[in-house]
Parts: structure tokens; C-alpha cells; sequence
């Protein structure tokens, strides 16, 4: 590095790259991961490479990124704030960052470390706050400690909400479908800073263990046939608390409006003029059946899929569920709420053209330690699940994906020695 030291700790900066232009030389894998972080930042970048990967191809299509459809000329760093040496030939790499140095511009090199400039950092963001990590030029060791940094802030474990701007309103998020790790980050991050949780017998219960003891729980649990704390006063106690200027999160099982209610909840708080942030869940009728080995659709066997909730049967006055036309679709059904009628269920599908024979799967705590599936057939259902004792919450799943998910299991075992 021209006489410099390389042991010496490099100087800090946060590049502000809005509008300026940053050439990328080098169109593989290393430009593909570098990129989209400065476009991120606002630069305009030109690329050179005679080829590019699909996804650097995608970007310039868009009309995001200039691209020079040929080889690193001398000259090519003229009027760039910044380079980036990305390609894997070492000489060209080594011309790259030397008209970079003689234009007294920084260029970072990424196959030699003690011939680069520059380092990039191993980054990552959480709400307003930037994490960098150098970690002595050596990418692999900054990535795994950005990573610790990043997960400590966003559980709470390092706290960064002193003096920052507190959420206002309400957030409706969506847990997930059960396992506390499968909610989402920003979900995660939003449920940290709350004053108040409202939370559904569904929702990840462990997460409500993370809470500081400040933060006032309200168990919003609709048990089946059992304790029912109505919608409205849900309502009511969102607006309340929201309305009294507390930061209200409503934890959710699932995604909140997909048979979650959220779009009631939502409309309460447009009527009482209440902020609201939708935080999208992993829904449970792709997820569970996901988490048994079994996708809810396959080529050449289900091009739809079908989600139903089946609080009421069959036949029910209040049922709005064209049952014969479901029964009539080669689509995969995922019912929801099923389990307690999933006889007249059963009797239904095959009453208007469904097989005795379609396959069915049935899975209990979907994504929990607790998780657990029976195999059947619509002839077969019923008695299989009262055999077994599923209880709620429980997932059907009805359509020749299933086999997909058995032959998985059997192509396995195969290969156990």
C-alpha cells in the first residue's frame, strides 16, 4: 500500500454517496452483493464487465445501473467518488486500484485486502442505527460479529431506544405460526419498544416472556368452546390504550389478515384517527404444511391452492364457502379451524366429487417442539384424527400434494444406512 502500514487501524468514514458516481469493475458475485448496498446509499453507479450475473442484469434492465458492456479501460475511473476492483483477474484488479491511487480516489480491492485502499465493511442496519465492521480486512470474521451486534439490537439484549424517537399508534403484527423465531425482524424490533401487547392465544407465547416488566400484557385469547374476550372490546382496548399516547403492539398468530381480524382492528383505529403499522406475518396455511415436508403447491400435480376457514361447517346458514366447487378443483385445499368438523367435511368433498381416495394430512402445533401429522385419506379422516386425539390448533391439509411430502420421507429413509 505504497509504504503504508497495513497493520494500522483504518479511519472510519459513512460514505454520503447520494448522486455521485461509483464505478464497479467486475460483473460476478462479489459486484452483485456490493451493489445493491450503493444503490441503497443513493450512487449512481457504471458498471464494467463484459458479462454480468442474472441479478445485476435485472438491475441494469430496470434502468438502475449503467452498463459498459466491455473490459476495464484506463480512464474509466474519471469522475468517480469511489471504485470497486470486483474482478477475478488479479492484474486488471491491480491496474484498476493503481489509476484509482495516481486520481487520489478510493478504491477498494476485493482479492487482496493489503493492496486495497479501502475495506468494505461487513454492514447492517437496524431502524436508524448503521453497524460496520471491519474486523482487520477479514470479511467472514466482520460478517459473524456484524451479525451478533445486529441480533443484540434487534432483541433488545443491547439497548438503542434512549433518546430515540418513539413509535407512535399501533402495529398489528403478525407472529408467525408458532415458533418465536419464525416472526418477522421489523415485527421483532416493534415488539421491543411497545408499552402495550395484546396478544391472541396464538401468538408466540415465548416472545411475551422478553418483555421489560413495564410494558402492561393483555391476553386477547379466544379459546375455542372455551374463555372469549369479544372483538369489540379488542377494539376498544387498542384504541383505549393507543388514544391514553402508548405505543400499542397487537400480536398476532399467523399474518393479521388472514383470518386474523386485522382488517376490523385497522378500521377501528382509522375511525378514532390512530396510526397504524401492518407488520405481515409468515401465515400458517403455507407454513405448516411447509414445516411437515409438504408443499402447498407442486408442478405437475397442484397449480392452486385454497385456503379455508371452517368455523362453520358445511351446509351452515352462515358458511359462505362454495363447497361443490372446491370439491370439483384439483387445487390443494388448507382448512383452517377444521378439526372439530372434519367429518362433515369429509362427507361434503366426496358428496360433491372428491375421491375417497385424495389424500389428506393433518398437523398439530405446525412449526412447535410439539409438532406432529397423521396420514389419511377423505374416507379416512375422521376416524384417523379421533383415533389419534388431535385437538386445535390444527391444519388440514386435502390434495395429491401430500404425496409429494410422503415420498420426500420415503426417498430419505432410503438413504439412512
Amino acid at each position: 500500500m505504497n509504504g503504508r502500514s497495513a497493520a494500522m487501524s483504518p479511519y472510519l468514514l459513512g460514505l454520503r454517496l447520494s448522486g455521485r458516481r461509483v464505478l464497479v469493475v467486475g460483473g460476478g458475485r462479489v459486484a452483485q452483493r456490493r451493489v445493491p448496498a450503493l444503490l441503497d446509499a443513493g450512487a449512481k453507479i457504471t458498471l464494467v464487465s463484459p458479462s454480468v450475473t442474472p441479478a445485476l442484469d435485472d438491475l441494469i434492465a430496470a434502468g438502475r445501473i449503467t452498463w459498459e458492456a466491455r473490459r476495464y479501460e484506463v480512464g474509466d475511473c474519471d469522475g468517480a467518488w469511489l471504485v470497486q476492483a470486483c474482478t477475478d483477474d488479479r492484474a486488471a484488479n491491480t491496474a484498476i486500484a493503481a489509476e484509482a491511487e495516481a486520481k487520489r480516489i478510493w478504491c477498494v480491492r476485493a482479492d487482496d485486502k493489503e493492496s486495497s485502499a479501502a475495506w468494505t465493511p461487513a454492514s447492517g442496519k437496524v431502524d436508524e442505527i448503521t453497524v460496520a465492521i471491519t474486523a482487520g480486512g477479514d470479511p467472514r470474521r466482520a460478517a459473524g460479529i456484524r451479525d451478533a451486534v445486529v441480533d443484540a439490537l434487534r432483541d433488545g439484549t443491547v439497548d438503542a431506544r434512549r433518546n430515540r424517537t418513539k413509535p407512535v399508534g399501533v402495529a398489528l403484527v403478525g407472529g408467525g405460526p408458532g415458533d418465536p423465531a419464525l416472526i418477522t425482524v421489523r415485527g421483532r424490533q416493534l415488539l421491543a419498544q411497545a408499552d402495550v401487547v395484546i396478544a391472541d392465544r396464538l401468538a408466540p407465547r415465548a416472545l411475551l416472556d422478553e418483555l421489560p416488566p413495564d410494558v402492561e400484557l393483555i391476553d386477547a385469547a379466544k379459546i375455542p368452546y372455551g374463555r372469549y374476550l369479544a372483538q369489540e372490546k379488542i377494539n376498544d382496548l387498542i384504541v383505549e390504550h393507543a388514544r391514553a399516547g402508548k405505543f400499542v403492539v397487537r400480536l398476532k398468530g399467523g399474518d393479521p389478515f388472514v383470518f386474523g381480524r386485522g382488517g376490523e382492528e385497522m378500521l377501528a383505529c382509522a375511525r378514532a384517527g390512530i396510526p397504524v403499522t401492518v407488520v405481515p406475518g409468515i401465515t400458517s396455511p403455507v407454513a405448516v404444511p411447509a414445516a411437515a415436508g409438504v408443499p402447498v403447491t407442486h408442478r405437475g400435480i397442484s397449480q392452486e391452492f385454497h385456503v379455508i376457514s371452517v368455523h362453520v361447517p358445511p351446509g351452515h346458514p352462515e358458511s359462505t364457502v362454495d363447497w361443490p366447487a372446491l370439491a370439483r378443483s384439483q387445487g390443494t385445499l388448507v382448512l383452517m379451524m377444521a378439526v372439530e368438523r372434519i367429518a362433515q367435511i369429509a362427507d361434503a368433498l366426496q358428496r360433491d366429487g372428491r375421491s375417497p381416495e385424495t389424500p389428506v394430512m393433518v398437523v398439530q402445533d405446525g412449526t412447535l417442539p410439539t409438532q406432529r401429522a397423521v396420514y389419511a385419506t377423505l374416507s379416512t379422516v375422521a376416524e384417523r384424527v379421533s383415533a389419534a386425539g388431535i385437538r386445535p390448533p390444527a391444519i388440514v391439509l386435502v390434495g395429491d400434494v401430500v404425496k409429494v411430502g410422503q415420498e420426500v420421507e420415503m426417498v430419505r429413509a432410503e438413504r439412512v444406512p
